[in-house]
Formats: structure tokens, C-alpha cells, sequence
């Protein structure tokens, strides 16, 4: 019998799984289930009898462990294992580690990350799509900036705070739905600013086509040669590394935002009258708020 507890069909995470159920299954699929969270590797290249044999059990012992883990069989079990170590042995495997002595050790590992990022990432911009890119989001009679994803999504957010203090329309949008929704209510002479590390997100890549069909600029900032890039008017595109170290902050992140200011001093530059009047509007609002009339950042 499969434990009470057994996930159910169609279970995505069986390395979470196989923990979980550890010393609930019956006697013989137990011993089934130390072997394979002791050979996670090399069940892949494996076939039923093979693995029956490693473990002295039967082979209807190993369906009945498979169908405990929730998958119909060997073949299905061993294609979901594959899958999930794909992305889950550089979380498993113990690795060499820098170890910081203190704040200050974590803050220069950090650093390390974000110089060496940046420095790849400023050999590869092509100057001529930066300053169309410019171009578009300085004539632009309404932004919509958008990200999916946790760094993504903050360096959206950014780039729509960044925009809408030089006088332009802009919004940061997250949410897949809302996103698609927005992109067809933009025309031309609209900006879909799209922000994507990996440029494969279907969301991300369904709204530029969409927006693009009405005749906005799709602006993109991601991965050379991805989906995204080949949909955007323009792609500011970037390959960049992240450290081996999965204890680290993605770094690429900080290589998006450097593109983003840069776009927006680009824009200030480029409307400056209506940028100058704009931040002091913000900056006798915000004095007016809490009282203060020292030099101070415009919001930041």
C-alpha cells in the first residue's frame, strides 16, 4: 500500500517528496527509497530490472515505490528525477564557498560580483541601440515598463520610477494578465519597456508581440539572440554571467539597473527643460512635505 501521505499524481518536486515520505513506505519500497536518495545520479542511465537487482527487491517493488512518489511507472519517475536534478544538484552538491569574515567579507563578495558583471556587461552594449532606445522613451507619449521574476520585476519598478520623474507617463506592470491588457492599449509612439535576464518568459515575450502589432516601440533588456530580443523594436542585449556561488545575490540585476539610468540620464539629457521643470516641481513638493532644503535625492 502507498503511504497516506503520498503525494499526489503528477508530483513535481521528488527529491522534496522522497524526503518527506522517508520511513513511511512499506518495508521493501523503503529500501528502494534509500537507494535511490543515494544514487540520484545514476538512476537516470538505470532500467527497472537493473534497479530491482541493485536493491535485491522485486520489479513490481519498484512500481509500487514509483506510484507511491506519484508517477505511473519507472519510465515516468525516472524523467521527472532527471528534470528535477537538472535544476536542483548545484543545490545539493557541496561546493567550495567563500566564507566572509563578518559584514565587511559578504559586502566585497558582493562588490566582486557586481564589478566583474558590469564590466562584462559594458563590453558588450551596442552604443547605437542605447541611443535609439533613448530616442524612443524621450518622444514617448506614455511608458509601460515590465518585468516578471523577482530582479526583473525591482529593475521594472525602477525604470518606471525613474521615467516618470522627467514628465513622462509611466507605469511598472508584474502581473501577466494586466500585462498583456496594457500592451494592447498602447499605439505609436507608446514605449513597452520590457526587462527579461533570460528573455524566454512567454509573458514577457506575448506582450511585445502584442504591443509591437499596434505600432508601440518595444524597448528589451535581456539575453542576446533570445525570443524577446528577436520580438523588440529595439534589445539592448547582454549576456551575463552569475557566480557559481548560489548563496549570492543574482548580480545581474545591478548590470540591468546601470542600463536603465543610463537610459534615463539619456532621456533627462534629451528634454531638458521639461526634466528641469519637473524635479523642481518634485522637489518644492517634497520640501513642502517634511521641510527640508538641503541638497537631498529627488525621491530616491
Amino acid at each position: 500500500m502507498a503511504p497516506e501521505n503520498s503525494p499526489t499524481q503528477g508530483a513535481v518536486d521528488l527529491i522534496s517528496n522522497l524526503r518527506e515520505l522517508n520511513g513511511s513506505f512499506a518495508a521493501r519500497e523503503q529500501k528502494v527509497a534509500d537507494f535511490v536518495s543515494a544514487h540520484l545520479e545514476e538512476i537516470s542511465n538505470m532500467t527497472i530490472a537493473e534497479l530491482a537487482g541493485a536493491v535485491g527487491v522485486s520489479t513490481p517493488t519498484v512500481v509500487r515505490f514509483c506510484r507511491s512518489m506519484g508517477c505511473d511507472g519507472f519510465r515516468e519517475f525516472k524523467l521527472r528525477l532527471a528534470q528535477n536534478l537538472a535544476v536542483s544538484l548545484q543545490y545539493l552538491a557541496p561546493s567550495q564557498r567563500e566564507v566572509p569574515e563578518g559584514g565587511a567579507g559578504a559586502v566585497d563578495q558582493v562588490l566582486g560580483a557586481l564589478y566583474a558583471t558590469v564590466n562584462v556587461m559594458r563590453q558588450q552594449l551596442v552604443p547605437e541601440r542605447l541611443d535609439a532606445a533613448a530616442a524612443a522613451l524621450a518622444a514617448a507619449g506614455q511608458i509601460v515598463v515590465a518585468g516578471v521574476g523577482g530582479g526583473s520585476t525591482m529593475v521594472a519598478q525602477e525604470a518606471a520610477n525613474r521615467m516618470f520623474r522627467l514628465g513622462i507617463p509611466a507605469v511598472s506592470i508584474s502581473d501577466s494578465y494586466l500585462l498583456q491588457m496594457r500592451a494592447a492599449t498602447l499605439v505609436k509612439g507608446d514605449v513597452l519597456l520590457l526587462v527579461s535576464a533570460s528573455g524566454a518568459a512567454d509573458e514577457i515575450v506575448s506582450a511585445a508581440a502584442i504591443a509591437g502589432g499596434y505600432g508601440a516601440t518595444v524597448v528589451a533588456i535581456t539575453r542576446p539572440g533570445s525570443r524577446l530580443a528577436q520580438e523588440a523594436t529595439v534589445a539592448i542585449e547582454a549576456d551575463l554571467p552569475e557566480d557559481p556561488d548560489i548563496l549570492k545575490p543574482t548580480a545581474s540585476r545591478y548590470a540591468h539597473l546601470v542600463i536603465v539610468d543610463a537610459l534615463a540620464m539619456s532621456v533627462a539629457q534629451a528634454r531638458t527643460e521639461a526634466t528641469t521643470e519637473n524635479l523642481r516641481r518634485i522637489r518644492a513638493s517634497l520640501t513642502a512635505y517634511h521641510g527640508r532644503t538641503g541638497p537631498q535625492p529627488l525621491g530616491d
